[in-house]
């Protein structure tokens, strides 16, 4: 069983920054995803196990980053020019048999999850 911890979550402005951690009992890849009141879950973005391959949903692309370090077994999701839409609960997840790739069911160990809320 893999355990993942996250942290990092919390309120902020609009327009504000948060970097979310997740930590893990060893180095995987790994994604995050996130779920907003009454939607589906989705994908935010995830990072392959060298770190040498990131992928992106098109809302994320040029305002977050995913990063690692593999010596803290930790990957980082930061998230800079954050809008109310950004609002949900951030998860990480281990993709055991991919590179970090986008689609849920890739995914087999989650986290409990981070609130994120963005205030207008």
């Amino acid at each position: 069983q893999v355990q993942l911890v996250e942290s990092g979550g919390g309120l902020v402005q609009a327009g504000g920054s948060l970097r979310l951690s997740c930590r893990t009992s060893s180095s995987y890849a790994m994604g995050w995803f996130r779920q907003a009141p009454g939607k589906e879950r989705e994908f935010v973005a995830a990072i392959s196990w060298s770190g040498g391959s990131t992928n992106y949903a098109d809302f994320a692309n040029g305002r977050f980053t995913i990063s690692r370090d593999n010596a803290k077994n930790t990957v980082y999701l930061r998230m800079n020019s954050l809008k109310p839409e950004d609002t949900a609960v951030y998860y990480c997840a281990v993709d055991n048999w991919g590179d970090g790739r986008s689609a849920e069911s890739s995914y087999e160990y989650w986290g409990q999850g981070t609130q994120v809320t963005v205030s207008s």
